[in-house]
């Protein structure tokens, strides 16, 4: 017996595969929607937890910078009270400048030479004065610059002959003379000393004894004062 199936199993078939394939692809759609969403879900966390992070981080530097600008100022007020502390000890230890100026000139001035005044303009000391001889005033030059931690500096800034009148009849030829000197301050003096023992090699026995003479400062009159060089004079 034939049988004969007078159905459309084509038009069956092709529908079949047809809502298959719609079915296979609604179902990658919707994969890759479920993907691509958890894909943007983990970029998210991700984002979110980056962004908290560079809010933390944020927030400690803002704590940092204001820590760092105590610090300065405290860097600064360090400083000011340093200077201030520095600007004491040096007005402590200038308190003695004058004492060490007439120390050094006393010993320092040598034979024949006689100061008539002094002026001190900050740390220049202006000194006028009668010599015998110009030798007199290079010696005190050299003595000045070469044998002192309190003066430095000499300059001469003028020598001008002249004639003083020890009596009526007897006249001596003298040199009036001006010149310049530096005082060195007592923390440049002490430094000056350090470098100096750091350099020598060996330890320094005993000291150079002081030049002898007399220094008058003052309106005394300068006509005995060279009459006291010259009986000095001829002693020697």
């Amino acid at each position: 017996m034939i049988l004969i199936n007078l159905l459309p199993h084509r038009e069956a078939a092709r529908k079949l595969r047809r809502e298959m394939f719609y079915a296979g692809l609604g179902a990658a759609a919707v994969t890759g929607a479920v993907i691509a969403g958890g894909i943007w879900l983990w970029y998210g966390a991700r984002i979110s937890n980056q962004e908290d992070r560079n809010r933390m981080l944020t927030s400690e530097i803002k704590k940092l910078d204001s820590k760092i600008k105590d610090i300065a100022s405290l860097q600064e007020e360090i400083a000011a009270l340093r200077a201030r502390q520095q600007a004491v000890e040096d007005l402590q230890a200038d308190r003695n400048m004058p004492v060490h100026l007439l120390n050094e000139l006393s010993r320092l001035l040598p034979d024949g030479v006689y100061v008539t005044s002094m002026k001190q303009t900050n740390d220049t000391v202006a000194i006028n004065g009668v010599a015998q001889s110009n030798e007199r005033v290079s010696e005190l030059l050299r003595n000045l610059g070469g044998s002192s931690q309190w003066l430095s500096r000499p300059e001469l800034v003028e020598i001008v002959a002249g004639n003083v009148a020890l009596t009526p009849k007897d006249q001596r030829r003298v040199a009036n003379f001006r010149m310049n000197v530096k005082l060195v301050r007592a923390s440049e003096a002490q430094k000056a000393a350090s470098a100096a023992s750091a350099a020598s090699a060996a330890p320094t026995s005993g000291s150079k004894p002081p030049l002898t003479s007399t220094v008058a400062v003052g309106p005394a009159p300068v006509g005995s004062a060279i009459a006291a060089m010259g009986a000095a004079s001829a002693t020697k």
